[in-house]
């Protein structure tokens, strides 16, 4: 994935993570607040260290 596209998609998930988490009217409970942020930093995190899976180039077979 590219990394402009990773950048958006980590704002956007981070974005409606707060939303989630603070929003008096969210369907989440209060007392989930914390643990909705850290699934949220956590799975951008991930994003960014692992890589995709994929084949490599020169790995190929003909």
């Amino acid at each position: 994935m590219p990394n402009d596209v990773k950048t958006v998609l980590s704002i956007l998930v981070l974005i409606v993570a707060a939303i989630l988490a603070y929003w008096r009217g969210s369907p989440v409970r209060p007392d989930f607040s914390t643990f909705v942020m850290l699934t949220a930093v956590f799975m951008v995190v991930a994003m960014w260290i692992f890589p995709e899976a994929g084949v490599k180039e020169g790995q190929l077979k003909k």
